[in-house]
């Protein structure tokens, strides 16, 4: 049996990067998926390719609106919400001397508020449907120093504690709440997130891609880079039923990266 046979999944900025990603997996493991996002041109197209169990929800998850009609189009066009994953991001700050009011307002609303407000308007379909599994994208800047920006950094690590928290809250619910923290991941957020990618042509992105994987290769004890779809597996062994007695906790996945950190690496 598939591992998420009849289970309904929201991902958020789930048009690229490791959004399509685990959407693509959770559907070969027998989820219907909703992906939203800002692109209408590559959601839609993204979601014709992943077939009948995929749809397409424009969204921003800068605004309070979009987040909560992603998440009722999920819950009134497929009956239900199963899972949810806050994974919709980018960067944010331009270094600790040069950072601004506009940069901190952009970034609480993109990497904090957004994953506040989802879990929020979750909440209700999850408990009608007698629990769920919230998944939250949060980062190894949360945890370790010269991983990201400042701004960045403390933004993630807020959404790693939010997520201890909330599991605790939820937990009466049955909705069990992780983080993923990803680490030396081969993604667009390296040359500007979706913002810029969306702007660049198939083949401009993918040798951007080559080049950051090699790169990244250097940066870990595994010798490779770590890949959207690694993200995905881990995304899915919280969705399943193998990780049923996981909650309030953050996985990192950063092929040892942490471990080995200096403040020069």
């Amino acid at each position: 049996m598939a591992r998420l046979e009849n289970k309904v999944a929201l991902i958020t900025g789930g048009t690229s990067g490791i959004g399509a990603e685990t959407a693509r997996l959770f559907i070969k493991e027998g989820a219907q998926v909703v992906i939203s996002g800002r692109s209408e041109e590559k959601g839609s197209k993204l979601a014709e390719e992943l077939g009948e169990n995929a749809s397409y929800c424009l969204s921003d998850i800068t605004k309070e609106e979009d987040i909560k009609k992603a998440i009722s189009f999920t819950a009134d066009k497929l009956g239900k919400l199963d899972i949810l994953f806050n994974n919709a991001g980018g960067p944010v700050g331009a270094g600790l001397e040069n950072v601004t009011q506009k940069d901190i307002d952009y970034g609480v609303h993109l990497l904090l508020a957004s994953v506040i407000l989802g879990t929020r308007y979750a909440i209700g379909p999850m408990r009608e449907n007698g629990g769920g599994c919230i998944i939250n994208n949060s980062s190894i800047a949360g945890i370790r120093y010269r991983q990201g920006d400042p701004l960045y950094s403390a933004l993630k690590a807020g959404v790693t504690h939010f997520t201890k928290m909330s599991g605790v809250e939820l937990g009466k619910d049955n909705i069990r709440v992780n983080a993923i923290s990803p680490g030396a991941i081969a993604t667009p957020i390296f040359w500007g997130g979706s913002g810029v990618s969306n702007t660049l042509s198939a083949e401009e992105n993918e040798r951007k891609l080559k080049k950051l994987e090699g790169n990244l290769a250097q940066a870990v004890p595994l010798k490779r880079s770590g890949l959207a779809s690694d993200i995905a597996e881990a995304a899915l062994y919280l969705a399943s039923d193998a990780g049923s007695f996981v909650s309030c906790q953050d996985i990192v996945v950063d092929g040892g990266r942490t471990a080995m950190f200096n403040e020069n690496s």
